[in-house]
This record gives C-alpha cells, sequence and structure tokens, in this order.
C-alpha cells in the first residue's frame, strides 16, 4: 500500500514539471510526511484544461451519506479499481496524477517494522496514478483523492508487495483526458523495475507529527530500530 510520501515542491515547480497552465491558488507547505486526509497536490484535467488543484488524501465517494469514512480509501487495488463501487465511476471520468518526491513502505521482519524511502532514479517528481471524487452536501464541496496501487516489481518486492502505480509522462494526457473512460489496460500494470532508488530511514517517519527534510535520510544499519 501507499501510507505515507513526500511532497516538498513548490506549487510552481510542480505546474511547470507537468504542464499546468497556472499554479493553484490555494498553496500548501512542503510535507515530508503526506499522511491520510492531509491535503495534497494533484494533477487533474475539467474540460480541456490541466489544472494543480488542492485535494484531500481519502477518497469521498460522491454517493457516500457523509466523509467519515476518507481515511480508509487513500488506495485503491489497481486489480479491482474499475470493479468496485467506490472507485469505478471515478476511474471511468475522474483520474489524476498526484507529485511526490517520493513514498514510504514499511518492511516487516518478524515483530519489526523497517521503513524505507523509495524515489525516482531520475530528476523529476513521481507521477503516482489516482483517481478524484467531488462529493457534495448542501454548500460543503470536498474534493478528495485515492492513490492506485499495484504488485511491487522483484527487486523492491523484498521491501513490500505492493507500490503505487506510476503514470509515464507519455501517457498523462490520456490518463487526465475525462472524455477516455479506459486510458487503456497497458497502464494498469505492475510497475516496471530500475526505475525508483530505495533506501531505509529512520523510524521516525511513522509519526504524523514529525516533518521534515530529514525524515528522508538514510541511516546506518546500526541505527535503523
Amino acid at each position: 500500500m501507499c501510507g505515507r510520501y513526500a511532497s516538498s515542491r513548490d506549487a510552481r515547480d510542480l505546474a511547470s514539471a507537468f504542464e499546468v497552465e497556472e499554479p493553484p491558488e490555494e498553496v500548501i507547505p512542503p510535507s515530508w510526511n503526506v499522511a491520510p486526509t492531509d491535503p495534497v497536490y494533484a494533477v487533474l484535467q475539467r474540460e480541456d484544461r490541466r489544472l494543480l488543484r488542492v485535494l484531500r488524501w481519502g477518497l469521498v465517494p460522491s454517493w457516500a451519506k457523509d466523509a467519515k469514512g476518507a481515511a480508509r480509501l487513500i488506495n485503491a487495488r489497481q486489480e479491482t479499481v474499475t470493479q468496485k463501487p467506490a472507485f469505478r465511476a471515478a476511474y471511468q471520468r475522474r483520474r489524476c496524477l498526484l507529485p511526490a518526491d517520493g513514498y514510504y513502505e514499511w518492511q516487516v521482519d518478524g515483530t519489526r517494522k523497517q521503513p524505507w524511502f523509495l524515489t525516482s532514479r531520475e530528476d523529476g517528481p513521481l507521477a503516482m496514478a489516482g483517481l478524484y471524487e467531488v462529493w457534495s452536501q448542501g454548500e460543503e464541496r470536498l474534493w478528495t483523492c485515492t492513490v492506485i496501487t499495484t504488485s511491487a516489481s522483484d527487486e523492491l518486492g523484498h521491501i513490500h508487495d505492493r507500490t503505487p502505480l506510476l503514470v509515464p509522462r507519455e501517457d498523462w494526457g490520456r490518463w487526465l483526458d475525462p472524455a477516455v473512460e479506459d486510458p487503456g489496460g497497458h497502464l494498469l500494470v505492475p510497475a516496471v523495475g530500475g526505475a525508483l532508488d530505495a533506501w531505509p530511514v529512520g523510524t521516525a517517519v511513522g509519526n504524523v507529527r514529525n516533518d521534515g527534510p530529514e525524515l528522508v535520510q538514510p541511516v546506518e544499519p546500526d541505527v535503523l530500530f
């Protein structure tokens, strides 16, 4: 799964990287410990405009009676995203990209859990595949999103068996286009190996109150736990 990630880039940098016409009106501070229900940047397309918007992480389906279940829908499995009622409609019309410096996964060794940070081997941000919804009740309108996950490649599977689905740059346009109900099964495939670097980090990331660039710094084996 993807339960924490880092997103520290400036909104203008993200707008440039994802070819967005203009940065969002709402700006959020950088975070190296993005957690469920936090506000996050998302790239999406409305009509013919590519936008960078601030959404809340944790999908609330448009038909939900209330927004209480958002924290449970932070991930959508690639294998069932086209079938599950909570995600099916969003997959057809409301796909997005969630920019990230990288993300965390916890490797289980007996009773111990070691966090790892996974990031691109290139300079740009990761483009995590996501879905978004607009939930409304009376005057309230809530924009929320979820990260699509897939099977981890062999070289990363030893850390965790799931990983965010990453969309290649050449497929961004098709993925975001709301006129395309199904962007193609070739996008919903396990991650290709060789695209990510990974290293162990300190356990401080496990506490949502901790934040800062030190969370992504590699640690020596004798301070892992």
